[in-house]
């Protein structure tokens, strides 16, 4: 459980970093031009490296450390969310704003009343994407610099040729997976999106 713990724990924290970090730079690409121009050459190329490149990088510039991996994991994934929050800016709907200009409505209301609405499929998506690369680059993450979790106990596994061990930690890590779906995001996606249906 303990090394169960610490993947669900940079899994986290990665996946917070992530979504924040892309969902500022998708919004901002698809709102302004000119940072759109600025930075989409750097999202071409942070969508093509592969995640053992940058992960081997950041181990090299900042150590075997915590930090080094979760900053590894979270570059790994901020170009995904950041395309699909691009797109969702270039989406809105403009004539949604011209009733709101109309109506007077504040820009809490237009954020969270037009805004984020049209957003949220979005969002959802590359919540979705994030979660599944997330759990893979982790676990390449823990296999090659860290002490514990799930990639470094599957490393050892595989050392001894233990392949018991290496299913166990795979079946555990896909009910986790899988609860997560299940119990959270589901239930979360279905109540933001009624409107919808």
């Amino acid at each position: 459980m303990f090394h169960l713990g610490m993947t669900l724990r940079r899994v986290a924290i990665s996946f917070l970093a992530a979504m924040i970090l892309g969902i500022l730079i998708g919004l901002a690409m698809g709102i302004y031009d000119a940072v759109d121009k600025a930075l989409d050459t750097f999202l071409v190329i942070g969508l093509n490296i592969p995640a053992l490149v940058i992960i081997i990088i950041c181990y090299i510039w900042f150590g075997l450390t915590e930090y080094a991996a979760i900053i590894a994991v979270t570059i790994n994934k901020v170009p995904m969310v950041a395309i699909s929050l691009r797109e969702g800016a270039r989406a809105l709907d403009n004539k949604l704003f011209q009733v709101a200009q109309v109506y007077h409505l504040s820009k809490f209301d237009i954020m969270t009343k037009i805004v984020l609405p049209q957003l949220l499929p979005y969002i959802f998506g590359a919540v979705r994407n994030g979660l599944a690369i997330i759990w893979k680059i982790v676990l390449v993450v823990e296999l090659l610099g860290c002490s514990n979790g799930v990639g470094f106990q599957i490393g050892g596994y595989f050392h001894f040729f233990d392949i018991s061990g290496v299913l166990a930690y795979t079946f555990a890590f896909m009910l986790v997976v899988f609860a997560i779906e299940v119990l959270a995001l589901r239930p979360i996606e279905k109540y933001l999106l009624r409107w919808r249906s």
